[in-house]
């Protein structure tokens, strides 16, 4: 279970940081939703992996840990905002400028 979590915690980072380095701003916004999935399986996985454990300390010989899941919880509604902000600005570059290309040269425009 542990090597399958950390083969898709690292497919995401790399898909991710392959679509960051796009030169278009929709690769990009989906580039760093890719990361910030992979950090949020990340987080999830510091708090152990265990199947049916209660968070509470004393029911079970082994409990789970639930601060990485309110990590990650929060997590995930900082990075669902912060998408929605950076479409709003990246609608608004493209209505500016009429395309959504990242560099700056003005002869590839």
């Amino acid at each position: 279970m542990e090597a399958l979590l950390a083969s898709v915690i690292g497919l995401l980072s790399a898909v991710g940081i392959y679509l960051t380095l796009r030169l278009r701003t929709f690769p990009v916004i989906l580039g760093l939703t890719f990361l910030s999935y992979a950090v949020n399986l990340f987080l999830f996985t510091a708090g152990r992996l265990t199947l049916n454990a209660a968070p509470i300390v004393g029911t079970t010989d082994a409990p789970a840990d639930p601060l990485p899941q309110a990590l990650v919880l929060t997590a995930i509604v900082i990075s669902f905002g912060m998408t929605a902000v950076i479409m709003i600005m990246a609608i608004g570059g493209h209505l500016q400028a009429g395309h959504d290309r990242i560099d700056l040269d003005e002869d590839k425009a």
